[in-house]
């Protein structure tokens, strides 16, 4: 839940968009009538049947380019008939901005930010926001048809719907990249598993294929997350929450964290993982491993063609390779998926066209209007062939890369098989794409199951506080400071702030969502 949820209900509160007679008060507008206060009515200026259409006013995340002069706001245009000015919230501190907004009425049409349920839910409880569900029943036909059920069930707020979701693609974004080069040239094969990972590295130590002497180490890694994606999925670790004997249960509150944090520290202590570790930063990590001071890094493969574009100017001879999902001695496995939701679409109270906004977002959904928006026209902006869409460069990026941050909920049958154009714009991309979330069997890969969790008000809370104590536990214990005894005092210190509360509360939901 956002930290600025009570500074926001103050401003609600305190006259900042209501008049000296306070919360709730219903008739608050100028003589201009610019802006009401939310949770006040507002008069719809919605057009009667054959009527001309109101522009809508839109305020949208952050973007490098003009909302209003890409491309694809006049092909939106063209196909729903409105005309819609739009806006953006500022790159820094845009939250804190969009609470003012909130707070004095300003009269928004539709609003996106990211996938941050909480605020969304915050905004709900506050009586800042349009209840959507009769106008979805009216005026929603291809938004219902598009966003599933279990979407929109989670965008509920005490029964109500008050968003259209933008769900995510569920894949795999990151494993252990590797110097392939460093391999061959000690007869070694790619590992596949934790004690096969120690011995490369026991050799990239011994042998110094990079020739940096102590100035290199086998492995790095961000010290800002040391539960180092693909090595914890060997522990039973691929989330922050996973699934255990029918329960979900946290990565403290998981027996593999012990483990884990046991093998990473062994690494450490033997110098196999990088001692400056703890205070690296993602650019180090990058930069240590394209100079060649680092044989092994967890990436994502949408940094790949960074990765290689260095490699290239300062190691023309190097290649790399991902390591496939590691199997621990039991055999456990597991990269992490992403999903839930990217973005989250509002109508605020504010708004002078709700049912407009509404339509608007519904015409967008019309499954070949939708197809339009996302990709564009078929031998222009991409071709088709084999079941696989692939961009047509450069007018695919010239005018329908920036396409995502004009969507108001997907088409979520066919926007994942749309996207993976995206990818293809650059065939080293594809290539890091298509090896973990196709060439790897499936069971290589492990669903977030929070992702469609509507939000839950202690999980949100406490999360982004308790994950930071992993983190920081983990640290200590990976370089010696804390004891791999002390883990169960840790998981008493992290239940009692919050943990157990949250442990309830999720698994609450999970026994609730698997009995339907």
């Amino acid at each position: 839940m956002m930290k600025s949820a009570k500074w926001l209900s103050l401003l609600l509160c305190t006259g900042l968009a209501l008049s000296a007679a306070g919360c709730g008060s219903s008739g608050n507008n100028d003589q201009q009538g610019a802006s009401s206060a939310p949770g006040s009515t507002t008069e719809s200026s919605a057009p009667e049947e054959g009527g001309a259409k109101p522009e809508l006013r839109m305020l949208n995340i952050w973007s490098k380019d003009d909302y209003n002069s890409y491309p694809v706001a006049k092909v939106i245009e063209e196909q729903t008939g409105y005309k819609v000015k739009y806006e953006m919230l500022p790159a820094d501190k845009a939250m804190d901005k969009l609470n003012l907004l909130i707070s004095s009425a300003e009269p928004y049409d539709v609003i996106t930010i990211g996938g941050d349920k909480a605020v969304y839910t915050d905004y709900a409880k506050m009586g800042a926001l349009v209840d959507l569900t009769p106008l979805l029943d009216q005026y929603g036909e291809h938004i219902k048809a598009a966003v599933s059920e279990e979407s929109l069930e989670a965008m509920k707020v005490d029964g109500k719907i008050y968003a259209i979701p933008n769900r995510s693609s569920e894949f795999a974004a990151m494993s252990l990249l590797i110097r392939q080069d460093w391999l061959d040239k000690l007869g070694l094969a790619v590992p596949t598993t934790t004690d096969e990972l120690t011995e490369v590295l026991k050799v990239f130590k011994e042998k110094d294929p990079g020739g940096t002497g102590d100035k290199g180490a086998p492995m790095t890694i961000d010290g800002s997350i040391p539960m180092i994606p693909n090595l914890t999925g060997s522990f039973g670790i691929s989330h922050g929450w996973d699934i255990l004997d029918d329960k979900l249960v946290s990565t403290p509150q998981n027996p593999g964290f012990k483990e884990y944090l046991t093998y990473v520290a062994d690494l450490y202590k033997q110098g196999l993982l990088d001692k400056e570790f703890a205070v690296n930063k993602d650019a180090t990590v990058k930069e240590k491993f394209t100079s060649g001071r680092a044989g092994v890094i967890p990436l994502g493969w949408y940094d790949i063609p960074m990765i290689a574009d260095a490699l290239a100017q300062n190691l023309p001879d190097a290649k790399y390779t991902y390591i496939p999902a590691l199997k621990g001695k039991d055999g456990k496995q597991g990269l992490g998926m992403g999903g839930g939701f990217d973005r989250i679409t509002f109508v605020p109270k504010a708004s002078k066209h709700p049912e407009d906004a509404v339509k608007w977002m519904n015409a967008k959904l019309e499954k070949e209007t939708f197809k339009l928006i996302s990709i564009g026209e078929e031998n222009k902006h991409y071709t088709f062939k084999d079941g696989v869409y692939s961009p047509i460069l450069p007018i695919f990026t010239d005018e329908r890369g920036l396409a995502v941050n004009y969507l108001t909920g997907v088409d979520e049958q066919n926007y994942p098989i749309y996207w993976q154009a995206r990818v293809q714009k650059d065939q080293r991309l594809f290539e890091a794409f298509n090896y973990l979330n196709n060439e790897l069997p499936a069971e290589a890969r492990v669903a977030e199951p929070l992702a469609m969790a509507p939000t839950l008000p202690e999980f949100s809370k406490n999360n982004a506080a308790l994950g930071q104590m992993v983190n920081d536990f983990a640290v200590k214990v990976i370089v010696g400071e804390e004891s791999v005894d002390a883990v169960e005092a840790f998981v008493g210190k992290y239940n009692a702030a919050g943990g157990e509360a949250s442990y309830k509360e999720v698994n609450d939901w999970y026994s609730a969502s698997a009995a339907k």
